[in-house]
């Protein structure tokens, strides 16, 4: 039986096999449809090849098929008797590292590829920085192509310790190390026989069993208005709901709340959920709650309760990473759009710019090109009730927007998301 869903990204560097090792996923688990696996078979003896090239099953764009790599998140669907996944191929090459911060943003894991010839490169970092920006919960470390290494165990052992280390670095301490081969299927769905040193779990077995990402229902709720509904009909003359989708915590009827930015405070007199009325609903959960009070709420307020409200602000610093092709610069006029709510802002500061091969900051670089990650600070023309991302990932989180065409500019984290990197352990000399 289907037990729960769990939303996981993948991540590496060009060619390490992101896409053949989610095609071996799909297709050891049984969950590709013959007419796709025939498909993927017609296309990979056209290009001369003997085999399938699994890859293809997730390589949908034709750019993706004649170049060989990832270009856009491709998000794929599958289940096993324990659980459901929701999974977003992200790519590898770095003029696309900004599509990882849009398949990593709901991830609960990421799994991260590195080629065991290879070893850790700074694409490796880059993704690290990023899961560990994003506060992905649980991260696996897929060492790739072990076949082609001889299945030595040193070299995957060194390759762990590399990356352990750095990801320690950026406060990622749950590191599960798996060595694989995608390409023949070793150690994905099945234990691989050839390297028997090995005791841990497949990527399968570890993904079924690692704890989902709960939501934070024991937390302070957040629920940013989307819809006013006032249906105003013969038989609901009287209706006032205010729709949205729960971002943290829980509310309950009866419970004293406070709407932000105004700060009126007043009480939950009911819930609807899925049609219908319900005494309690929770992070996740798409509602319509009915408030006591007849009060000025519209879309982009945040409902919070009365006793546990985030402080509002015009001042947010946030570690960011840059999406856009043009350049973000101190004193650019931007849109933020936090929650559902949208206000103009500028920006004031970029105190710094995160150095990938030390985790270094450096200072007041002026701005940030696209893929870089750092430290902003930004004016905004209303105050926002902004919670640190480390708190709440819905509601510590933002966009900044180019006002001019609409463009996403920027992904922002508010607070400290980032730990302070502390140095590498000394590496012991080989005997």
């Amino acid at each position: 039986m289907v037990v729960d869903t769990l939303r996981l990204a993948t991540a590496g560097s060009v060619d390490d096999g992101k896409s053949t090792l989610v095609g071996r996923l799909l297709h050891d688990s049984r969950s590709v449809l013959a007419d796709q696996l025939e498909a993927v078979e017609h296309a990979s003896r056209s290009r001369g090849q003997d085999t399938p090239d699994l890859a293809l099953l997730t390589d949908g764009l034709r750019a993706e098929r004649e170049q060989g790599i990832t270009i856009d998140v491709a998000y794929r669907y599958f289940a096993t008797p324990r659980r459901r996944f929701i999974l977003a191929d992200t790519p590898g090459h770095v003029q696309y590292t900004r599509n990882m911060v849009t398949g990593a943003s709901t991830a609960e894991l990421t799994v991260i590829l590195v080629d065991a010839r290879n070893g850790v490169v700074e694409q490796t970092r880059r993704h690290v920085a990023i899961a560990a920006l994003l506060r992905v919960p649980h991260v696996v470390l897929a060492v790739n192509k072990m076949d082609l290494v001889g299945h030595q165990e040193n070299v995957f052992a060194a390759v762990a310790e590399e990356f352990t280390a750095y990801a320690a670095g950026l406060g990622v301490t749950e590191v599960t190390a798996v060595p694989i081969s995608a390409l023949v299927g070793d150690n994905v769905v099945e234990p691989s026989p050839r390297m028997d040193w090995y005791g841990g779990p497949t990527v399968l077995e570890h993904l079924e069993t690692v704890p989902g990402q709960q939501h934070a229902a024991d937390g302070p709720a957040r629920l940013p208005v989307q819809y006013v509904i006032r249906p105003q009909t013969a038989e609901h003359p009287d209706y006032r709901g205010y729709a949205g989708r729960i971002a943290a915590g829980s509310l309950r009827v009866g419970e004293q709340v406070t709407v932000l930015p105004s700060g009126l405070t007043t009480r939950v007199t009911g819930i609807d959920l899925l049609g219908e009325r319900v005494d309690a609903a929770w992070a996740g959960q798409s509602v319509t709650v009915l408030l006591a009070d007849d009060l000025d709420v519209s879309r982009g307020d945040l409902i919070v309760p009365g006793t546990d409200a985030p402080a509002t602000t015009r001042d947010v610093e946030a570690t960011v990473c840059h999406v856009a092709d043009r350049p973000l610069t101190v004193g650019h006029r931007v849109l933020i759009k936090h929650g559902t709510r949208t206000v103009q802002a500028i920006v004031s500061d970029i105190p710094s710019r995160l150095t990938l091969d030390d985790l270094s900051p450096y200072p007041h670089p002026g701005r940030l090109v696209a893929n870089d990650i750092g430290r902003v600070r930004i004016r905004t023309a209303e105050p926002l009730p902004v919670d640190a991302y480390a708190d709440s990932r819905g509601t510590g989180s933002f966009l900044l927007i180019d006002p001019a065409d609409g463009t996403t500019l920027t992904a922002g984290m508010a607070g400290d998301t980032l730990v302070a990197p502390r140095p590498a352990p000394p590496r012991t000399p080989d005997a």
